[in-house]
């Protein structure tokens, strides 16, 4: 007999777990240390339920029990059973701030207010332990102070991070102001420190799923480069972005014709990481990143407030606090409100698979126990591969998920979220991010990345009602890897088959073995903020450029040549002629290369094709306008096929029955006609694929005038030229998109 496992079911009842029938137990036999008294036994078949005193959930717990050994006990089951629904953070009531802290294992929790951030010492309060593990204070309002920050103490022992000596910010702040160190220390303001704003009527902007032409990119990226033409002073910010009159921003991206942006990360996160290969407190030892920088931001820190680096106003300089708060907030909501007057939506990307790591990222001085998926020595478990993994099940972060969805949507008028690593959130609780953000905005747009933490499953996420990443699209038509496994655009069917040509450009549905209920769940794609762009995996699968190689002369790189320029024209017809949702990546309109910077960092090596820029600076990173202007022709390319997709709703919404599959006389070649929708023409999409056979097409439509909207070289709305049939010739590696003319 083996006593396995002991579990708080209640905070006044453990059950214990047994290798046999617990019937033989009597209560003397049971011993709970430290000094616990128990009341009552009973026997449940392997079980053996516990009746004691209340357990403090701030203590550890043994049971001993004679004969069948002793283990320590989990109080996890009472942990989840725990689910206050009162206001989390300050709020203001009746004249008094309200602070309530979520802490249910802290044995003590206080309260310090500061007049400014750099301030050592301030004003002192102890909050009180109130019902389900909440922590309570109320101080008159208004105060002289501005700034508040809690130190939390709790049970001791090597699984811990309970420190009581250091100052970390609440997690439900709305603004936070940080020192700009990796440690990241933080002050929140106060909630009437924080002005009113008047949105001048601005409201969602409604797209549907299948309607989406979405452009993926980093705030200060956008705009940091002197091509963009930004003043100087707001480049690289969110007003900056939406600055009028320039070259680069708000101006561009409305040039495309995109209608939605999806900005990576802007909650605020810990942008600084750990001095590089010198040993630092905690054991930390920085040997991943010189750079000392996490330029992406997918490492958050505050789940409620913007990113203050984004501010005009911010302070960058080293070892500083940056008091951009609370300006950072109306700058965002600026930047969303004219995003909004153009017509395009504003999504964000969001990252609650894990937190911060490195920094006093609140939660784990909080609560690492509770707020973080665990291995059985009480390390982090780390299958995000970003160093701590958030137990999104726990049903108090499930409520801080939710809380955050719902801050996001009524404080800044955003209109969907992307979730990264979304493989690694629990169906409930996305489930109810999808009820809470329904009953703000009807259309609001939740996106996954299908993947995270060695799970992967895009028919999850269309049963779940989400758009997800579509890698089958982007791995089948340009292949996932440049040099040994390129796709369809390069003349091969990789890992591909020819039946997969039909399940792309349908919207990789159920019914041609693809695995979303309906073509608006799938998120087509060719490039993202992760791997090579676009541009640089096409220069390597043909040779112009390698892994790991010097990049001489940057102009001539940058340049594509012809046979280059005719495959990124050809992903770019069969991303936006295929049905589903659509996103581009910054840059992939001009074929972006991400070129290492030159700069005096140890273990630096320059001038090399980079395919994981996160914590590059701005030289690696920011979007140089110039050449936009070396690859115009492929630009205006892009340009043009948006235009067409948002022209015929065919291309977006027509049912399966509405497509006729045709082939060619070639392998690799294959297209289809279009029947139109709602008035329109006839659409007829041929693709050759072969890279060194014309391909001709034999089409019955074709025998009537064609009106060619797009070919090798030009694409659009409007009529280029007639052509008739029925025979059709495509050249080699290129595509013909015409519309069926009335006339004969």
């Amino acid at each position: 007999m083996t006593l396995l496992h002991a579990q708080l079911e209640q905070p006044a009842r453990l059950r214990l777990t047994f290798t046999d029938s617990a019937e033989r137990f009597s209560l003397g036999d049971v011993i709970v240390t430290p000094a616990v008294e128990v009341y009552e036994i009973r026997a449940e078949g392997n079980d053996l339920v516990v009746d004691t005193v209340e357990l403090p959930l701030c203590r550890e717990y043994t049971v001993l029990v004679r004969g069948a050994g002793l283990v320590t006990v989990d109080n996890n089951p009472c942990l989840r059973s725990l689910a206050p629904d009162k206001p989390l953070g300050c709020t203001i009531v009746d004249g008094y701030y309200v602070f309530r802290l979520f802490a249910p294992r802290a044995s003590r929790v206080r309260l310090l207010l500061f007049e400014r951030p750099e301030q050592t010492l301030g004003s002192e309060y102890y909050l009180e332990r109130g019902e389900e593990g909440l922590w309570v204070l109320s101080l008159p309002a208004p105060s002289r102070e501005m700034y508040y920050e809690y130190r939390v103490d709790g049970p001791a022992g090597p699984s811990e991070m309970f420190n009581g000596q250091i100052g970390i910010g609440d997690p439900y702040a709305h603004a936070v102001v940080t020192a700009n160190t990796w440690r990241h220390p933080a002050r929140c303001l106060l909630p009437d420190r924080i002005p009113d704003y008047d949105w001048e009527g601005d409201t969602y902007v409604t797209i549907d799923n299948a309607d989406l032409v979405l452009y993926e990119m980093h705030v200060r990226d956008m705009t940091v480069h002197p091509s963009s033409g930004v003043d100087p002073r707001t480049a690289g910010s969110y007003r900056g972005l939406v600055q009028r009159g320039t070259r680069g921003g708000l101006d561009y991206i409305r040039s495309l014709g995109v209608n939605a942006v999806e900005l990576l990360p802007v909650q605020q996160f810990a942008a600084i990481e750990p001095p590089y290969q010198r040993h630092v407190s905690g054991g930390l030892y920085n040997h991943w990143n010189p750079y000392e920088r996490n330029h992406w931001g997918y490492m958050t820190s505050y789940f409620f407030s913007p990113e203050p680096r984004y501010s005009c106003e911010a302070i960058r300089d080293e070892g500083k606090w940056n008091t951009a708060a609370p300006a950072h907030l109306n700058e965002f909501r600026d930047m969303v409100k004219a995003f909004h007057r153009e017509g395009i939506a504003v999504i964000i990307d969001v990252v609650f698979n894990h937190t911060s790591q490195y920094d006093y990222q609140p939660l784990k001085y909080i609560d690492r126990k509770y707020y973080y998926r665990r291995g059985i020595n009480g390390e982090y478990l780390d299958r995000s591969g970003c160093g701590n993994d958030l137990a999104t099940e726990m049903p108090m972060v499930r409520r801080l998920i939710v809380d955050s969805v719902v801050h996001w949507l009524k404080e800044f008028h955003v209109d969907g979220f992307r979730f990264d690593l979304a493989a690694m959130i629990d169906d409930e609780t996305l489930k109810a991010v999808r009820e809470a953000a329904q009953a703000i905005h009807p259309g609001v747009i939740l996106i996954a990345e299908p993947w995270g933490g060695g799970g992967y499953d895009l028919a999850r996420f269309s049963a779940l009602e989400m758009p997800a990443w579509n890698d089958l699209f982007r791995n089948g038509v340009k292949g996932h890897d440049p040099m040994n496994g390129r796709g369809y655009i390069f003349g091969t069917w990789g890992k591909s088959r020819a039946e997969d040509f039909g399940m792309w450009l349908l919207g990789s549905v159920e019914g041609r073995g693809g695995p979303f209920r309906t073509h608006a769940h799938a998120l087509n794609y060719l490039e993202s903020h992760d791997g090579y762009t676009l541009g640089d995996f096409i220069r390597i699968a043909t040779g112009g450029a390698r892994p790991g190689q010097v990049v001489g002369d940057l102009a001539s790189h940058v340049r594509l040549r012809p046979d280059q320029l005719r495959i990124a024209r050809l992903g770019a017809v069969l991303l936006l002629v295929s049905r589903g949702a659509v996103m581009l990546h910054a840059g992939q309109e001009f074929a972006r290369s991400k070129v290492v910077a030159p700069r005096d960092i140890p273990d630096v090596r320059a001038l090399v094709l980079d395919h994981n820029s996160y914590e590059k600076d701005d030289e690696t990173n920011w979007i140089n306008y110039t050449h936009a202007d070396v690859n115009r022709d492929l630009l205006e390319y892009y340009q043009g096929l948006i235009a067409l997709r948002r022209r015929f709703r065919c291309l977006r919404h027509a049912e399966e029955t509405r497509y006729r599959f045709i082939s060619a006389d070639v392998p690799m070649a294959g297209g289809f006609v279009l029947k139109g929708m709602d008035g329109e023409k006839d659409l007829i999409v041929l693709i050759n694929g072969n890279d060194s056979r014309k391909a001709r097409f034999h089409i019955l439509e074709a025998s009537k005038s064609l009106g060619v909207l797009v070919d090798a070289f030009v694409a659009g709305d409007t009529v280029l030229r007639r052509i008739s049939g029925p025979d059709l010739t495509v050249e080699a590696g290129c595509c013909l998109v015409a519309q069926v003319e009335d006339g004969g």
